[in-house]
């Protein structure tokens, strides 16, 4: 069972998505496809593809053996149209995405902080929560060097997954770009 549920209220200026699930309904339709593509690519994430192909499967009415034949494509197109998604398949799908296409984005905010990676890959050590004026001046640059939509939404994310660490990042969030209609 995911902790995602419980966790606490992220004190925000802006509408914060108190899970990955409803962050996953935010995001517009193209960017959810190449979401959606990154997390069938990901071989770390087989036990959310295992979710996700039952999620197909019961939503467009499949059985089980059908959707696991589907091209990927179609898991890709079939995925990123599902309605809404469990907390751990649209977090790992959020994560696949940052990982395969924001790599670079990543690494330059670890680096801002001073926090361990490798390329953009958290380091096994324990996080705390960043400085609030370094976290500040990281965010700055960030938004300076990559697309607006990008870093929100890399900061959602962080937000969604570990608002305990990330927590600092609520108030620091921009008007919100186009979004998909929350249902």
């Amino acid at each position: 069972m995911t902790a995602y549920p419980f966790q606490p209220e992220v004190p925000a200026k802006k509408d914060v998505p108190a899970s990955p699930g409803r962050l996953w309904k935010r995001i517009p339709l193209d960017r959810r496809t190449e979401a959606a593509a990154a997390f069938w690519e990901d071989e770390e994430g087989a036990e959310q593809q295992a979710e996700a192909l039952l999620a197909i499967a019961s939503h467009f009415h499949f059985r089980l053996k059908t959707t696991r034949a589907l091209p990927v494509e179609r898991k890709v197109r079939y995925l990123a149209s599902l309605p809404g998604l469990s907390d751990a398949v649209a977090g790992r799908i959020l994560v696949a995405y940052h990982l395969r296409h924001r790599r670079p984005m990543l690494a330059a905010f670890l680096e801002a902080l001073g926090i361990a990676h490798d390329n953009g890959v958290l380091s096994g050590e324990e996080l705390t929560p960043p400085d609030p004026a370094r976290l500040a001046e990281a965010a700055a640059g960030l938004r300076a060097a990559f697309p607006k939509e990008d870093v929100e939404l890399y900061f959602q994310t962080l937000l969604v997954q570990d608002p305990e660490t990330w927590g600092g990042l609520a108030p620091l969030l921009e008007d919100e770009g186009p979004q998909a209609p929350e249902s």
